[in-house]
């Protein structure tokens, strides 16, 4: 392999570790309601980058189901859709949690045995 293919490499790696992320991150952030574009703000100042292609089928797929509910909001002068972790999705959201965390002890674990 040559070094100019490294970062197509690194990209298509990342990209596989922050899919997982991305379900449990959106999970946490819409405790509270939350609309798709400010839900991309919080994850993003949080730290977690994903692209709108990506956010908006995934918030219809939890929608459907059942990890997420929502409404819509037609108070303003643009109708938005709102999301909330649904119960379902809370109990998701603690099970993949504690997995994330027992996930990254274990990779911690093998860094250091490595140093």
């Amino acid at each position: 392999m040559s070094p100019t293919d490294e970062p197509a490499l690194d990209a298509g790696h990342l990209q596989e570790l922050r899919r997982g992320t991305v379900v449990l991150a959106s999970l946490l952030a819409l405790r509270e309601p939350g609309y798709g574009y400010a839900l991309l703000e919080h994850l993003e100042r949080a730290g977690v980058d994903v692209e709108a292609n990506t956010l908006y089928p995934l918030l219809r797929r939890l929608e459907g189901q059942g990890l997420l509910s929502s409404e819509w909001n037609t108070d303003e002068s643009r109708p938005r859709k709102f999301y909330r972790t649904s119960p379902q999705g809370e109990a998701l959201a603690e099970r993949l949690l504690a997995e994330h965390r027992r996930l990254t002890d274990a990779l911690e674990r093998l860094a250091a045995e490595g140093a």
